[in-house]
C-alpha cells in the first residue's frame, strides 16, 4: 500500500489540486465512515486516479468529470467487487476528506 498519494485531479465540481495526503490515513478515514473494507477503498480511489489522470483538459487546463461516468468507469473495472451505492459514498467519504484538510473544495 502507498503511505502518500499525490492528488491531482478536479472532479464533480471541485478545483484541481496537487496535494500529498497520507494515503494510510485516507483509507483508514473512508473505510471507517464508509465501513467498506479497506482494500475496496484502495481499488476504488486507484481506479478513480486512472479515471481522472486519463480525462482530457479544457483550454482553461481544467477537467470536468462527471461522477456518474467515474462511478460506471470504477465498476466495470476486472475485479472490482462492489456496488454503486458503495463507490458513490467512498467518493464522497474522501471529497469530504479533502474539504476537511483544506486541500480540494466545489467551485461555485
Amino acid at each position: 500500500m502507498l503511505q502518500w498519494h499525490q492528488i491531482n485531479y478536479e472532479h464533480r465540481g471541485v478545483s484541481k489540486v496537487s496535494e500529498q495526503i497520507n494515503m494510510i490515513e485516507l483509507v483508514q478515514h473512508i473505510a471507517g465512515i464508509t465501513k467498506a473494507d479497506a482494500k475496496l477503498v484502495e481499488q476504488v480511489l486507484q481506479h478513480e486516479q486512472t479515471f481522472i489522470n486519463g480525462a482530457q483538459e479544457d483550454k482553461n487546463g481544467e477537467v470536468n468529470i462527471d461522477s456518474d461516468e467515474l462511478v460506471d468507469y470504477i465498476l466495470s473495472r476486472p475485479g472490482l467487487k462492489s456496488d454503486e451505492l458503495t463507490v458513490e459514498r467512498i467518493l464522497d467519504a474522501e471529497m469530504d476528506y479533502l474539504m476537511d484538510k483544506g486541500i480540494a473544495g466545489y467551485i461555485d
